[in-house]
């Protein structure tokens, strides 16, 4: 059973939470919340969305963009979506039809910036880089812990200004998974199919609202609003050591207005620009 906390502090310290249901009982949730005086706003990341499949013969066209973004080390998230056709099933597909919807996907591959921004040239990184410019009013850090098939996350969310009707969205995303990628580019030497394809950010789990997010209160300037996730390691994740998060705040519009990832057993720092 999922069980989901919900605090905001907007002191110094450490904030201590017990989770309590009819059935089970952990006072062993704690996040430490250090505030550093900030003296600029936070840096901004890009979250990237690719729907893609692994029967998609043009999907190594997105596949190649990510990796080159991966090159460049941009601030980018990215998270590869996996989806069927009725004609070609995907081993890591993921229900996603109401965020497809949502978005306007009506082909393979989709990449899709902030949510807001079709990724149209996914040869050129100007766009990700585009997106990455302007610094940001609201930043995440990503603290969490693996024990015994249980995973606790929290996720730190940080306001320079008022803000309301913000939602927050929360993934869980495996790397190395290896399965044939089907092929009709010019890249990856043009081989088709490639074999053992290494799919990463694959998202296997959602721990809000897919295509709308999960509410957030207490929004205001000043404020550390944290979400508490505490949830069994979802059975389809291959290997748990190649498992990651990416959370993204969302504004009105459905724009999401900064992303962070992380990798488990970490305690991050918000990200201040100077």
């Amino acid at each position: 059973m999922k069980k989901i906390l919900f605090a905001t502090i907007t002191f110094l310290g450490l904030l201590n939470v017990s989770c309590i249901s009819n059935d089970w009982e952990d006072n062993s949730v704690s996040s430490a919340v250090i505030e550093q005086p900030i003296s600029g706003k936070f840096l901004k990341n890009v979250l990237i969305e690719d729907y893609t499949g692994t029967w998609c013969q043009y999907c190594p066209r997105v596949l190649h963009g990510i990796k080159q973004v991966e090159s460049e080390q941009l601030r980018a998230y990215p998270v590869s979506i996996h989806r069927s056709v009725a004609s070609s099933p995907d081993p890591y597909d993921f229900p996603a039809t109401p965020l497809e919807q949502l978005i306007g996907v009506t082909g393979y591959p989709t990449a899709m910036l902030n949510r807001n921004v079709l990724w149209d040239n996914e040869i050129s990184t100007t766009e990700v880089k585009n997106q990455i410019k302007p610094n940001a009013n609201l930043g995440l850090a990503l603290n969490s812990t693996i024990s015994g098939g249980t995973i606790n996350l929290n996720v730190n969310i940080k306001f320079l200004e008022n803000f309301s009707d913000l939602k927050l969205v929360v993934y869980v995303l495996e790397d190395g998974l290896l399965y044939n990628q089907v092929n009709a580019t010019s890249f990856f030497g043009a081989q088709n199919p490639i074999i053992n394809f290494e799919h990463d950010h694959v998202l296997r789990a959602c721990l809000t609202d897919l295509a709308y997010g999960d509410t957030l209160t207490g929004t205001t300037a000043g404020a550390t609003v944290i979400k508490n996730f505490t949830f069994t390691i979802p059975s389809n994740i291959a290997n748990v050591a190649n498992l990651n998060f990416v959370a993204f705040v969302l504004d009105a519009t459905g724009k999401a207005i900064n992303v962070r990832g992380a990798a488990p057993n970490l305690i991050q720092t918000f990200q201040i620009n100077p």
